[in-house]
């Protein structure tokens, strides 16, 4: 498809709309506590409502196409948004601006703290009731807007039905496989309203690259490994690839992969790396960045950056290799139907995650409900931007620890 002559089209901006991405991409680094979950709930305040980057249904089916490819779905949206942008270096820009803060925490933590865990408190349970209501803000948003019909309300449902049921990584793969499937059919007569054209400023042969290279490295770097080239470095290098590269469902999924790759193995021992699954836990930004903390408890900063660099690379030449493809798919009334059943199922995901592990873990008491609703409220009949909903959040969970 040209990607020229198009009035709505975006073009690549200048360095200081760079800065832009990365500063406001920073801003999400630095608040967005919750998980990649209550990510998209953080991403679609900031892009979809308040900046208007990207409209209300190219944001759905973005995420719709992040929810089919391995890695961690929150970090690929911001990837995909910063690429939309401003290219392959507003892709960049927005990467290192959402994981900076939470690797760099992470990392510090490691050198400074290792062995120790981190306590229960009523501050990081108070974050967890704020990541509670920013899921169910997300599920009010894009429910209206993406399940507004019975049939797709029905998927919605019988998507999270299936996901609580059946809780792995190939539940989901398979429940959106099939939401897309039932799409087509039940809106296969149906006159599909034209989606709003979306420039995307990659060729399609900068695309075919990112995607070759992607199966090369997943293919080569065990060879290098096993042949001893690099040492440590590959070693590391070729561990959290293969993690970024073969796991569906996000952060949460990858922790036990990086246990079984990292403790038996002696690069860590199971005390620490559980301290840092502590940490991850209470800092913002992607759990991804757990990477961070297993390289710099093995190898100080520069492992800390080879590995961060290594588990999210999988995500950036993946989401940069189905972007070209995805606007091309996005006009065609057949996968304008699948995408209809299948942002219905994310809706329906977003349901289970918000019932599991969110509320079983986080709402235990009354007290706990009533913070989580007026939080809620806050952010969806006062307008309260989400920075400000953390520190109420904050408060509230201390408050709840000394009653």
């Amino acid at each position: 498809m040209s990607q020229s002559g198009h009035a709505s089209t975006i073009a690549v901006p200048p360095e200081r709309n760079l800065l832009k991405i990365f500063l406001i991409a920073l801003k999400l680094g630095l608040t967005s506590f919750g998980g990649p979950v209550a990510h998209l709930g953080y991403f679609h305040e900031e892009y979809v409502r308040r900046r208007k980057w990207i409209d209300e249904r190219s944001y759905a089916d973005l995420v719709a196409l992040c929810q089919f490819l391995p890695g961690p779905a929150s970090s690929q949206v911001g990837i995909g948004i910063g690429v939309l942008r401003g290219g392959l270096l507003g892709g960049i820009a927005a990467w290192l601006g959402f994981t900076l803060p939470s690797a760099a925490a992470l990392a510090l933590f490691a050198m400074a703290m290792q062995g120790s865990g981190i306590p229960s408190a009523g501050w990081l349970h108070g974050l967890k009731l704020v990541a509670v209501a920013i899921v169910a803000h997300a599920i009010w948003s894009m429910g209206t807007k993406l399940a507004p019909d019975r049939w797709r309300a029905t998927i919605a449902v019988a998507a999270a039905a299936a996901v609580l049921l059946w809780q792995t990584a190939l539940a989901q793969v398979l429940v959106i496989a099939a939401a897309g499937c039932a799409g087509i059919w039940l809106y296969k007569h149906k006159d599909m309203p034209k989606p709003e054209h979306i420039h995307v400023p990659i060729s399609r042969r900068t695309a075919m690259i990112c995607l070759s290279l992607f199966v090369v490295l997943l293919a080569a770097l065990p060879l290098l490994r096993q042949a001893g080239i690099g040492g440590w470095f590959m070693a590391l290098f070729d561990s959290m690839y293969r993690a970024g590269s073969l796991v569906f469902g996000g952060g949460h999924v990858v922790l036990p992969l990086l246990e079984r790759e990292f403790v038996p193995t002696g690069w860590l021992d199971k005390a620490d790396f559980f301290a840092g699954y502590g940490a991850t836990q209470a800092v913002p930004g992607p759990l991804f960045t757990f990477a961070a903390y297993i390289g710099a408890a093995a190898h100080g900063w520069l492992g800390a950056i080879v590995a961060t660099i290594a588990i999210f690379l999988p995500a950036f030449l993946l989401i940069v290799g189905a972007l070209p493809f995805w606007s091309a798919l996005r006009v065609n009334s057949r996968a304008q139907g699948a995408l209809f059943g299948v942002n219905a199922a994310v809706v329906g995901i977003l349901i289970a995650a918000l019932y599991t592990p969110l509320w079983t873990s986080t709402v235990q008491a009354p007290a706990d409900f009533a913070l989580a609703a007026a939080l809620f409220v806050l952010l969806t009949h006062w307008r309260t931007p989400p920075w400000a909903v953390v520190i109420v959040g904050v408060l509230g969970g201390t408050l709840l620890e000394w009653m």
